[in-house]
């Protein structure tokens, strides 16, 4: 069963941005000020910047296969399914890990409201959200934008308070370590961008997601970026370096400053709400992995199952607040480092994804949204993440290899026996080698995305494409032997002889000549009897000599239907002629891979359906 796709723009920009903005902006500038001084709003800056190279890579991937799973989903189908569970299982682990410590994160700040074990507190909201989340996205979505909303009103009030107490005194000296210390400290900041990436995973559940996804992601980066460094740099501006360094409550302590003690307590509710937000966010995203890998049947199956009622992945959502609950009660901080390492490899995957997927020369890998300047924001961010993964230290690297080893391990046990995924890196091998490495089996699930994603709903013109005869001819030859050979082709499916069908496609050239342009030519005939309709689909690479005018026409469509269809025959020529005048037609017809890959070009042309 299908997820229900209720998420808009609004719904796709709040989630994303209260994934983001938790531990990365009200508990890590104090941290990162001691690091960096009064310029560490340069660093998150920089950080920004990064993550934009991830960020575009992945607003492709999602415009190109809006699918349940986000990077999984991806890594799978450009990977192989091998490293698609490693990087299934470890995302799952890091999201959940995350929002259950984002939790967690809260006792700073609840000890300024309530004397409460905070693990108490985090179960009752984990049991809330599970909740939330199996009644639907919508509403889960909009629990998500009444957090933001109220967050982005503190975080305005906070600035507009804040910026006329900034004291020149408290900027200075800027960069007193110097901009090494500054680099380094992007990397340190650089987690406050993770929640970038989680939208991905509710792709499906999306209106539209081949525009909306890329736009929310990009609206939401640019102005969580900007409120990171406008925040940051008003915090670093009203508190001395002896009070910032090292402070767990950096907003709160800055907001006391201006605002006084209920300042200090105000910022310390949205603080609340920003982690509760990547709470609800975290739950959302997370659950929809193991969803994925149970549709592929590399984990159970009943993994993969969606509520009837409520469009939901009920099982998938139950396990993913259950292992929160449990995290709430381990002290495991190391493995919040490996959950940043885990974001890091995430990211990677996104950029290498694309190259892959745009090297192998899939035709029907077609993204709404390109990312731009390719392939340097590619090889760009697969340099900087690499240096930061170096950066996270041995112990955290070690312990995500254990990880890694732990999800081959469960491919090679259980997945691996159970499915056989198509992957793009076997296309590209496939280009390189020159050998036969591969079937259709990717390009038409790729088909069946961009029907689901573009809403197509197939009409009798596709159908009677989806059967039709495709002749693809490599050697130059005369019109008689093409009609000859179309003749042979369609006379059992027309029931009607070949050599009278042979004389009427011959007649109807001679009457009129039925080429379009150089390279095109749509010949249609009527024949005798009753509801007889079909198409034939040609590619001649050396060309077909129609006439001295039209020596090598490359691209043929022939029609051949009775009379009662007229009304039909008149459709489709009308469809052919939307089709083939896209931009890309003549290019992809002849780059076309084989018979089905010629099929799809038209199945998944742009054209008005009836």
């Amino acid at each position: 069963m299908k997820l229900k796709k209720e998420l808009n723009l609004f719904d796709i920009f709040c989630i994303t941005s209260g994934a983001m903005i938790s531990s990365g902006l009200f508990i890590l500038p104090g941290l990162a000020h001691a690091q960096a001084g009064p310029a560490v709003f340069i660093s998150y800056f920089l950080a920004g910047l990064l993550a934009i190279t991830g960020m575009l890579s992945q607003a492709e991937l999602a415009s190109a296969m809006p699918k349940a799973g986000g990077t999984y989903f991806y890594v799978t189908r450009t990977l192989g399914p091998a490293v698609g569970t490693v990087d299934g299982l470890i995302t799952w682990f890091s999201l959940s890990l995350k929002s259950a410590f984002a939790l967690v994160g809260m006792s700073a700040f609840t000890i300024l409201l309530i004397n409460l074990d905070i693990r108490l507190i985090g179960v009752v909201l984990c049991l809330i959200f599970i909740l939330i989340n199996l009644i639907g996205i919508k509403e889960a979505g909009t629990v998500q934008i009444v957090l933001v909303l109220g967050l982005f009103g503190a975080l305005l009030l906070y600035i507009i308070l804040g910026l006329p107490a900034i004291k020149a005194q408290n900027l200075l000296p800027f960069a007193p370590k110097g901009f090494s210390a500054i680099l380094s400290t992007a990397g340190f900041v650089f987690v406050s961008y993770g929640g970038l990436l989680k939208i991905a995973s509710l792709a499906e559940e999306v209106k539209n997601p081949g525009k909306t996804i890329p736009l929310g992601m990009i609206l939401s980066h640019l102005i969580v970026t900007l409120l990171y460094m406008i925040v940051v740099f008003v915090t670093t501006g009203v508190l001395s370096g002896d009070k910032l360094d090292y402070s767990l409550t950096p907003i709160s302590d800055g907001a006391a400053v201006f605002m006084g003690g209920w300042g200090k307590i105000f910022f310390g509710i949205a603080a609340i709400l920003a982690f509760v937000s990547t709470a609800n966010a975290g739950i959302m995203s997370a659950s929809r992995y193991p969803l994925a890998l149970g549709r592929d049947g590399l984990l159970p199956e009943f993994l993969g199952s969606v509520n009837q009622r409520f469009k939901t992945p009920h099982f998938a959502i139950l396990i993913t607040g259950l292992f929160m609950i449990v995290v709430l009660f381990l002290r495991l901080t190391i493995l919040v480092k490996v959950a940043s390492t885990v974001l890091i490899l995430t990211y990677m995957f996104s950029c290498l994804s694309v190259i892959i997927m745009r090297e192998s020369h899939l035709q029907n890998y077609q993204p709404i949204f390109r990312a731009p300047l390719y392939p340097w924001i590619q090889i760009i961010g697969l340099i900087g993440f690499g240096f930061l993964l170096f950066e996270m230290g041995r112990e955290a690297l070690l312990i995500s290899a254990i990880f890694i080893v732990g999800g081959l391990f469960i491919y090679w046990f259980y997945g691996r026996i159970r499915t056989s995924q198509e992957y793009a890196l076997l296309h590209l091998i496939e280009r390189i080698t020159a050998k036969e490495l591969t079937t259709h089996s990717l390009e038409t699930e790729l088909k069946e995305i961009i029907r689901e994603r573009d809403e197509i709903v197939k009409d009798r013109f596709d159908h009677i494409i989806e059967e039709s005869i495709v002749l693809d001819i490599n050697q130059a030859i005369s019109l008689e032997e093409f009609f000859r050979l179309v003749a042979e082709s369609m006379s059992d499916r027309l029931a009607i002889k070949a050599d009278a069908l042979f004389q009427s496609l011959i007649n109807r050239e001679r009457e009129n000549t039925t080429v379009l342009n150089p390279d095109l030519a749509v010949p249609h005939i009527i024949i005798d009897g009753e509801h007889k309709f079909d198409i034939l689909l040609a590619r001649c690479k050396q060309g077909i000599l129609f006439s001295k005018k039209a020596p090598k026409v490359h691209s043929v469509f022939v029609l051949v239907g009775t009379r009662d269809e007229r009304n039909f025959h008149l459709r489709a020529l009308a469809s052919i002629a939307q089709i083939v005048q896209e931009f890309s037609f003549e290019r992809k017809w002849m780059k076309a891979k084989n018979k089905e890959t010629l099929r799809d070009i038209v199945l998944l042309g742009k054209r008005r359906r009836h």
